[in-house]
């Protein structure tokens, strides 16, 4: 997980990086689509929980998955399952504190990354996406309660 933390954290930890299009010469994750614009979060909740915000490309499927320490999947939700609307997630261990009200999901482990799948018809519509795809973003929960 730590190579995969190191190599998808270009933004840096608890935020949200917007990677390019896999290449045969630059493949971030294993096994990538070249159909697939990727969006990641290397996450650590050692100092809070953190929120991720989705918003899902009109038109496109769009998935977000978590991924703890030990690379198990502990969360999966695409843009049919949300309706095609916006939604929040909250990150965070057991016994920390979260916003009320919020869709948390709880975690054993510090570290882990979210990573948001983009569905593109064509590798060249990315730039006509690309403002809608920035709007996902992933921050440490400043104020929990």
């Amino acid at each position: 997980m730590t190579v995969a933390m190191d190599r998808l954290g270009q933004g840096g930890i608890n935020k949200m990086s917007y990677g390019n299009l896999a290449t045969p010469e630059r493949q971030p994750v294993v096994r990538p689509s070249p159909d697939l614009a990727y969006s990641s979060c290397p996450y650590d909740l050692s100092a809070g929980p953190i929120a991720i915000d989705v918003s899902p490309v009109p038109g496109r499927y769009t998935s977000l998955s978590i991924f703890d320490a030990a690379t198990d999947v502990i969360f999966v939700r695409n843009d049919v399952e949300a309706g095609g609307k916006p939604f929040r997630i909250i990150v965070a261990r057991d016994g920390q504190t979260a916003p009320a009200g919020a869709e948390i999901v709880r975690t054993d482990h510090d570290r882990g990354i979210a990573l948001i799948r983009l569905l593109l018809k064509d590798p060249a519509e990315i730039a006509g996406l690309d403002a809608v795809r920035r709007q996902s973003s992933c921050a440490t929960v400043t104020n929990p309660k």
